[in-house]
């Protein structure tokens, strides 16, 4: 997917790209490409594929109507190299945007990265997701949260639902179907919570399929969640 052709693809959705934008998203891929001889932040670097299955792909929460409010605050888990909320926020400027990422060298690039967009309102966070999430002034702050490729469900819920506000929605990017993932979740999303909404099945425009499993919190979670670092990889909710 060129740059033109990704341009095409979100005027299709009415999206359509101011020069600043296209600039921005060409400097990501810039400073991507650029980074990523120093630190590993992607196996993806050939230009058309990182229009395609990082920018398109990150994008597709609000192609599909998942993000519907731009100023809405959402909390990305284990973004990586920004991955789906800084391209979403290119799109939609007044996002308010937080990232917790594990690994400090990403949140060195993330910081140059959203310096040299002009991004603001991006708060970079280091640490583990079960630390932040007991921490009250995150926990139960935000309207979406986003995770893609980070976990699996059962542990991917415990992860993240505590920071939602009741009604909150977490957007889990999956490459694959996800019915397996989804039953192995069901208890875990219940005691946190939260009840399993939709899922979004799409094809990037290649013809690869991806999925969205959206889950809503209708409920405060329990004060024991998240437990401590590494147990819920290690002990998921069953």
């Amino acid at each position: 997917m060129t740059a033109e052709e990704f341009y095409k693809e979100l005027a299709s959705f009415n999206i359509f790209l101011t020069d600043l934008q296209k600039a921005q998203f060409e400097r990501y891929f810039e400073l991507l490409v650029d980074w990523n001889e120093k630190i590993n932040l992607t196996a993806i670097t050939e230009k058309s594929e990182v229009y395609l299955k990082h920018f398109y792909d990150s994008v597709a929460p609000i192609l599909y109507g998942c993000v519907f409010d731009s100023s809405v605050k959402i909390l990305d888990i284990g973004a990586g190299a920004g991955f789906p909320s800084l391209p979403m926020k290119i799109l939609f400027p007044d996002l308010q945007v937080t990232i917790i990422d594990s690994l400090n060298k990403r949140i060195i690039f993330l910081t140059e990265l959203s310096k040299m967009l002009g991004l603001e309102n991006v708060t970079l966070l280091h640490g583990r997701a079960e630390d932040f999430g007991q921490n009250p002034l995150y926990r139960e702050q935000f309207d979406l949260v986003t995770a893609r490729a980070v976990a699996r469900l059962s542990v991917l819920s415990e992860l993240t639902l505590p920071f939602l506000k009741k009604n909150g929605q977490l957007l889990s990017l999956k490459a694959s179907q996800f019915e397996e993932e989804l039953s192995d979740a069901k208890r875990a999303i219940a005691v946190l919570g939260a009840k399993f909404d939709r899922e979004i099945a799409y094809e990037l425009p290649n013809g690869d399929e991806r999925h969205i499993a959206v889950i809503t919190k209708k409920k405060e979670t329990p004060k024991k969640y998240p437990r401590k670092a590494g147990t819920p990889n290690k002990q998921p909710i069953h």
